[in-house]
């Protein structure tokens, strides 16, 4: 079960240009494609004929035109030409999504288009800051279920055994775990204090030696996130302190959409607080970070299997709280939605 009233990433922006983009989302079939002016357009991909994907026919001007018998749609799922017959018939339409462009993604809403306000897309700080630097990031597919990455990124202890030469560190393993609950969503965190470096951030820190270090994992509903990684002096960090000069700040934003119940598209950027022109660090950052998202795509595809396959039941432990509360959170908004769609429609 998905939650359909929210904002997913469909696409990177570069992904649709002149050519017809089909996407699975929430196992929904969806077409993309630009209309003349550059305005986007996402409808169902599937001619109401005979279901032919619409993304096998092609763009006709403004409209899509199926590649089976002509039969064309404007961007709101209009039908607009049935080629040989007299009248288009009333129910020759399909469904037209609300779509939106930021951060250089294609958010779809994937429920009631009433509902849909571009303002409620997911915020990020700092976008368009002219002295923070963004590694542009990439997209992939996880054999697995989308709350299994859920959980992932509202667990900052996996670093210590999935991550160990590039985010693991001193702390990692046994420092206690804070969680906190909030109206969209929950964050996991703790300070580190007075440890060495972490591997992929030790060549990029300002100062020499130890330093405290805050993990930050933020998962919203239903499916995106921000892992905020802070690193200052030793002694100079902690809860409640300002930031030292030179700080080490990096914000990756995750986006997880749900292709259907056994696979995910994992979206993600990072944001940094330095070198904001230069492609070199960039290239670095995209380089470790897709190193380190290989290996938490392997675990996860082996954990939805493993899941999918168990004999026994699986333990819970303290560090899963956070996970547990999220997923307890958003099934509860997923009961609401349904019931009140179902309400809806009985009426």
């Amino acid at each position: 079960m998905f939650l359909k009233n929210a904002w997913y990433v469909a696409a990177w922006d570069h992904e649709v240009r002149d050519q017809l983009h089909p996407v699975t989302m929430l196992a929904e079939n969806v077409v993309l494609y630009r209309q003349r002016d550059g305005k986007l357009a996402a409808l169902e991909d599937a001619c109401p004929h005979r279901k032919l994907p619409l993304s096998m026919g092609r763009i006709k001007g403004d409209d899509v035109e199926c590649g089976y018998h002509g039969l064309t749609f404007d961007c709101t799922g209009t039908c607009t030409r049935v080629p040989g017959a007299e009248r288009i018939p009333h129910v020759a339409r399909v469904r037209s999504y609300p779509v939106a462009e930021r951060y250089g993604l294609i958010w779809v809403w994937m429920g009631d288009p009433a509902l849909a306000d571009p303002a409620s897309i997911f915020a990020v700080d700092h976008w368009g800051d002219p002295t923070w630097g963004v590694n542009q990031g990439d997209g992939m597919t996880v054999a697995c279920n989308y709350l299994y990455m859920t959980d992932n990124l509202l667990d900052p202890s996996h670093v210590a055994w999935v991550h160990q030469s590039s985010f693991a560190g001193a702390g990692t393993e046994e420092t206690p775990l804070e969680t906190t609950v909030g109206e969209d969503g929950v964050t996991v965190w703790r300070w580190m204090m007075d440890a060495e470096p972490a591997p992929f951030y030790a060549p990029f820190l300002k100062f020499k030696g130890n330093c405290d270090r805050k993990q930050h994992y933020e998962v919203r509903y239903p499916s995106h996130a921000i892992i905020r990684a802070i690193f200052t002096p030793a002694g100079s960090g902690g809860v409640g302190q300002p930031l030292h000069p030179d700080v080490f700040l990096m914000d990756s934003y995750n986006f997880m959409t749900p292709v259907d119940e056994n696979s995910t598209r994992y979206f993600w950027f990072q944001m940094r607080n330095f070198a904001p022109n230069d492609p070199a660090i960039s290239a670095q950052f995209a380089r470790s970070v897709r190193g380190a998202f290989e290996e938490d795509r392997a675990v996860l595809a082996a954990v939805h299997q493993g899941m999918a396959n168990k004999r026994t039941p699986n333990l819970d432990l303290k560090i899963d709280v956070g996970p547990l509360r999220f997923r307890r959170r958003l099934a509860q908004m997923i009961e609401a939605e349904s019931a009140a769609s179902a309400q809806q429609a009985a009426e």
